[in-house]
């Protein structure tokens, strides 16, 4: 199957070491599929949720399509993910330890379904950004150095 990518959640990396990574469908309506396909949705302050043996992913933007009238439903609104039920359990106990969050990384088609890609990880501390940033920093510039000095 080809799968094209359609957006990705750019803090999911910065704020959390992701452990696991997990491949869900979502429940959309008609005008948000067309408004995905154009390419207006935004992932970066969204999570999910467990919910009576649900998951549901909260704050993904998808705007209104335009020419969706009456059709078109809240951008903001909680959007169920499909999830095995056996899935379900074994997310929910990853959950329930100390720290642990669902984050959405990444968001694409696979053939003609949406899927979305969700992590478990553990928020980073601030030192732990500083000092990722800091490696990020030190490889570009050993990259940069030798493009530089061509043997």
């Amino acid at each position: 199957m080809n799968t094209k990518l359609i957006a990705k959640n750019p803090t999911a990396y910065h704020n959390y070491n992701i452990e696991n990574k997990i491949e869900t469908g979502i429940v959309l309506s008609g005008t948000e599929i067309k408004s995905i396909r154009s390419g207006k949705i935004n992932l970066k302050d969204s999570y999910a949720y467990l919910k009576n043996a649900e998951i549901f992913i909260c704050g993904m933007h998808i705007s209104p399509y335009e020419h969706g009238n009456i059709f078109n439903k809240d951008p903001l609104r909680d959007r169920k993910l499909l999830l095995h039920k056996k899935e379900i359990h074994k997310l929910m106990g990853l959950t329930k330890q100390k720290g642990y969050s669902l984050v959405p990384i990444s968001l694409y088609f696979k053939g003609n379904h949406v899927k979305i890609e969700l992590g478990v990880g553990k928020g980073k501390k601030l030192y732990d950004k500083r000092q990722d940033l800091a490696k990020k920093d030190a490889q570009r510039q050993i990259a940069i150095n030798l493009k530089n000095k061509q043997y």
